[in-house]
């Protein structure tokens, strides 16, 4: 058993491949297995690949099934004591492995979350609220604060295999409630405060395009309020979240010119609201946000005029 298997989907990635891969074998530590996964790719990925000479990449070539099945595809052939995600157009600092295997393996962690570089046009360092040792259900509130993304984090295998926690697969947004239950099932959660991923955000890319899957975010949403129903310490903390995203993707309906689809799916997220919290409007979530915003965010119409208002062409 090696000690981190990372576990790379590759789709049409030649661009940022190499650059990923380098960070890759360059790591301060050694005991790691690079779990490559060639998902139905019609570029240069796979020449890049075999370029490497490297006995610990294990390369897995594949018709396309998404990005979902795909992780769950490197979650099986993995064998390390502790697993990472990594997406190939991003990268990882020379130490990245080294420093959160030393903490999670010090203080016998299910799960460590580290900072991160939001890479655009400039590079702008993310920080997460620093924390204790700590689970979930001690400290609700990091539901919030942690990002459910996969990629700047550190799990124990056997917390992801013997739980079962599976990417969801054929959606969009996949990696929310897989993160979401990893921190549940997590006892004891640590956090390294400092950056070791470069996350890379394209103008086009899977995270900022708006499009009919746009309304993949409401199943999501619903898949992760179903992990915590039977879980009373959860509720408000589960709302407050469900807000948060919900209202966050209703703003970015700017970026789809169509409105009758912007309209739609802003119609569909407040009949969830009136659904599922009643009250929303009365939520924590609004309390903490300026005041205008949270007035625009709360109010249907409004959402819908400022969308008008500021949409991208």
């Amino acid at each position: 058993m090696v000690d981190i298997s990372i576990i790379v989907p590759i789709y049409n990635a030649s661009k940022y491949l190499k650059k990923c891969l380098d960070s890759l074998v360059n790591q301060t530590k050694k005991e790691l297995e690079f779990i490559l996964i060639n998902d139905g790719s019609t570029d240069d990925s796979e020449s890049i690949i075999k370029s490497y000479e490297d006995d610990r990449i294990k390369y897995f070539k594949r018709s396309n099934h998404g990005i979902g099945k795909t992780r769950n595809f490197g979650i099986n052939k993995s064998t390390g004591k502790y697993i990472m995600f990594l997406d190939s157009d991003d990268y990882l600092k020379t130490d990245a492995c080294e420093v959160l295997y030393k903490r999670i393996e010090k203080e016998k962690l299910d799960l460590v979350v580290c900072d991160f570089y939001r890479v655009n046009s400039n590079v702008l360092e993310e920080k997460i609220n620093d924390f204790k040792n700590t689970s979930l259900k001690d400290n609700p509130k990091l539901l919030l604060d942690i990002n459910l993304a996969p990629w700047n984090k550190i799990y124990r295998s056997d917390l992801i295999k013997d739980n079962k926690i599976k990417f969801v697969e054929d959606l969009k947004y996949e990696d929310a409630p897989f993160v979401a239950l990893a921190l549940l099932k997590s006892k004891n959660i640590g956090k390294v405060n400092k950056a070791l991923v470069y996350y890379m955000v394209h103008d086009k890319s899977e995270t900022t395009v708006r499009d009919e899957r746009i309304f993949d975010i409401i199943k999501i949403v619903d898949i992760i309020r179903g992990y915590f129903k039977n879980y009373d310490w959860s509720r408000d903390v589960v709302d407050m979240l469900t807000i948060k995203i919900l209202v966050n993707y209703n703003i970015q309906q700017r970026n789809i010119s169509d409105k009758k689809l912007r309209n739609k799916f802003i119609d569909s997220t407040f009949d969830y609201f009136e659904r599922n919290i009643p009250n929303y409007r009365q939520n924590s979530y609004f309390k903490e946000r300026n005041m205008l915003k949270s007035f625009i965010e709360k109010n249907k119409g409004l959402s819908k005029l400022y969308c008008d208002l500021y949409v991208r062409k």
